[in-house]
């Protein structure tokens, strides 16, 4: 798995992605937060890319995308620029990449204006990982699911309300890529088996990923 940090987002590629609060602030403390964080990521982003798994802690956040086709990205960028892509100019990872920095400021103003406070509320990058083979997107799934567990906010992992763990499970409708995630753990029976694995807990409830 690749641990760099500034490496473009690129279509049809699978990334691990997250950002925490700065210092110790909270991203979310209300449901009504979690609840609109999701709704504003799903404005923002779901044309350029598509989730496979998530989770929402208090004070960061994971996700596993698969970024979307060059076609329907390009597609999207003449929706929202109102104008005809430059073949030589047009960057997709810069465009992806904006739609990121839209969907994390949009809500931090909502976030500001809701608890009377200023300036930043996210580090000021997003970090990224490339999942490079079947392998490293399984330990991605499983790290994102077990990461209540880890820094004890639950006791097991599908405890935690806000993450995608039930939602993969689950046969009820979803966006998610949910059979493309039970495929690399061949069924459902494999994606609950490996995740029976133990989960070393932190003393404490964050630390820098």
């Amino acid at each position: 798995m690749s641990n760099k940090h500034y490496i473009d987002l690129q279509p049809n590629n699978i990334y691990h992605v997250f950002s925490r609060a700065i210092g110790d602030e909270k991203l979310f403390k209300s449901e009504e937060n979690y609840f609109y964080f999701i709704s504003k990521m799903k404005q923002h982003l779901h044309e350029v890319i598509d989730i496979l798994a998530y989770s929402f802690l208090p004070n960061h956040f994971h996700l596993l995308v698969k970024i979307k086709n060059i076609e329907t990205i390009k597609s999207y960028y003449t929706v929202i620029k109102k104008k005809p892509i430059n073949e030589i100019t047009f960057n997709c990872s810069d465009f992806i990449m904006e739609r990121f920095s839209n969907w994390l400021n949009g809500y931090t103003k909502a976030f500001n204006k809701m608890y009377s406070r200023k300036g930043s509320l996210f580090m000021d990058y997003l970090r990224r990982s490339i999942a490079q083979t079947d392998e490293d997107v399984s330990a991605f799934i499983f790290y994102i699911h077990k990461n209540a567990v880890h820094y004890n906010y639950v006791k097991n992992i599908g405890d935690w309300k806000f993450d995608s763990y039930n939602t993969i499970i689950s046969d009820k409708p979803t966006s998610l890529l949910r059979e493309d995630v039970l495929k690399w753990f061949y069924d459902k029976k494999g994606f609950i088996e490996f995740h029976k694995q133990n989960v070393y807990r932190k003393s404490k409830t964050f630390e820098d990923f």
